[in-house]
């Protein structure tokens, strides 16, 4: 499951996060944790398996939002790692 807010929040350079939720065992658990992410401002895409969350986000989310957003949603975060940031994408040719 992705979530994408599109042009609304243009990011410079995103970061990658990848957190462990623990308590997840089926797909009510897998949407619940979709959308308590959708509701913290900075993120971008998150896509919700169980037992994990790999968010995209513009690098002001801290794991401490994540791990809150996550427990209202009633699992709690294990393990949390900064993946990467990645490269900007361009809406336009900038040399056309």
């Amino acid at each position: 499951m992705w979530l994408n807010l599109d042009a609304a929040t243009d990011i410079l350079c995103p970061m990658i996060t990848t957190v462990s939720v623990s308590g997840m065992t089926c797909a009510h658990c897998v949407r619940a944790v979709f959308t308590s992410l959708a509701g913290v401002p900075g993120i971008k895409r998150a896509d919700v398996s169980i037992g994990q969350a790999v968010i995209e986000h513009d690098g002001t989310v801290t794991p401490a939002q994540i791990r809150d957003a996550i427990a209202v949603a009633g699992y709690t975060v294990g393990e949390t790692r900064d993946d990467r940031r990645t490269l900007p994408s361009l809406r336009e040719n900038p040399l056309a």
